[in-house]
């Protein structure tokens, strides 16, 4: 499983000058339309030729030959119908090799070669993925999992025994009345007790969601328990019993979580719009948002899954600009040329743990561009910022 700490490593990484290409390629299984399953070594030949033909164009053609053959092999021993998507991220001449398994939710098989790795797919799968913890809770037993990109994976869990009753609830069934009382005081220690193992786990960043499973009875005694900033960050719970398997788990937890995400990307959308049109923390079209994202005002960024555009960048600054300039406004320099802003913007993002969301489509957003950001502040509207640039 990829984690925040890898892809901020991917975000970083560039080549320059003659140290090799960068490669990124994305696999996405689909149904083998026969049992030979050649449609994938194909279409992987078909990436790697054209890759190979501009890479030797580019003088480029020792360590990314090598490292282009090594992708095709792989993928030679792909199938359509595996359950995952596979990730390869690569640059020979830095000795540099990544592979991940992801959801295989990607667009479609796609190979880029470039100066840096081409992140755009992969924050389509990873926007709006939070880290997920799903726990199961009854009476006597509670099982923890974390999720994160469709795999569950089970943490420790607690479990209390069941209190021995006698063969006779004694006189006038006083002993009854004692017994059950001291189950409902078991029950009530055990469900602090998870909830304290909950926020002992949030506090240590181990999670930012929480879902909870479990008997309608088992939920109303167990969720006033929650710390508030824990029903906070609650998406959501489900009837089960805690016994169930993790695919049943895994099922009903993304369910809820796909029904947040949605919810959320449109709650999202009409707030950067309503804010951008009253001049309030939120902008929309690509020179707004380039502008923003330069003055560290974003927080939020939303694109639609068709957006692209061209862009030029300084590789002195970093500058980024909308209009294909030659020289960079800020410093001078010489700007190069990008096919798509994308290449620019969405590193960036990942690097200043800015949130990112892809949105599909959105007519309102795509009137105004397919891209918009909520922002943290507005520069222009900072009266301490103004008064000190006057």
């Amino acid at each position: 499983m990829i984690t925040r700490e890898e892809i901020r490593e991917l975000a970083q990484f560039q080549t320059a000058g003659a140290e090799g290409s960068a490669l990124s390629f994305y696999f996405q299984p689909r149904i083998p339309q026969n049992k030979s399953h050649k449609e994938e070594n194909i279409l992987a030949k078909d990436l790697v030729r054209d890759a190979l033909k501009e890479a030797e164009k580019n003088g480029k053609n020792g360590a990314t030959r090598a490292d282009l053959n090594r992708i095709l092999e792989i993928a030679g021993h792909l199938h359509g119908n595996q359950a995952r998507a596979k990730v390869i991220f690569a640059c020979g001449a830095k000795n540099y090799w990544r592979e991940f398994d992801v959801p295989a939710i990607l667009a479609r098989t796609q190979l880029f070669v470039n100066e840096r790795f081409n992140l755009k797919p992969l924050a389509a799968v990873l926007g709006a993925q939070p880290r997920t913890c799903v726990a199961l809770v009854d009476r006597k037993r509670a099982r923890f999992f974390d999720l994160r990109l469709d795999e569950l994976t089970e943490r420790e869990g607690v479990s209390h025994q069941v209190p021995r009753r006698g063969r006779s609830d004694g006189f006038a069934g006083y002993d009854a009345g004692h017994a059950e009382r001291r189950v409902a005081d078991d029950a009530l220690h055990h469900f602090k007790e998870v909830a304290e193992r909950l926020k002992d786990a949030y506090e240590k960043a181990q999670f930012e969601k929480l879902i909870v499973g479990g008997h309608e009875s088992s939920w109303s005694e167990f969720e006033p328990h929650l710390h508030p900033y824990l029903q906070q960050r609650l998406l959501g719970h489900f009837p089960a019993d805690t016994g169930i398997s993790e695919e049943s788990i895994r099922e009903r937890a993304n369910k809820i979580l796909r029904d947040w995400q949605e919810d959320r990307r449109q709650k999202l959308v009409r707030e950067v719009l309503g804010q951008s049109q009253r001049n309030g923390n939120g902008v929309t079209g690509l020179r707004r948002v380039l502008r923003s994202l330069e003055l560290g005002e974003v927080q939020i960024l939303i694109l639609t899954e068709q957006f692209h555009a061209r862009a030029v960048e300084c590789g002195n600054c970093g500058h980024v600009d909308a209009h294909l300039i030659r020289n960079c406004p800020v410093c001078g320099n010489e700007t190069r040329e990008l096919e798509d802003v994308c290449d620019a913007i969405i590193p960036q993002a990942i690097r200043r743990d800015i949130e990112l969301f892809y949105v599909k489509d959105d007519q309102e957003l795509d009137r105004v561009g397919n891209i918009g950001a909520l922002l943290r502040f507005r520069a222009d509207q900072n009266k301490p910022a103004m008064l000190a640039a006057s």
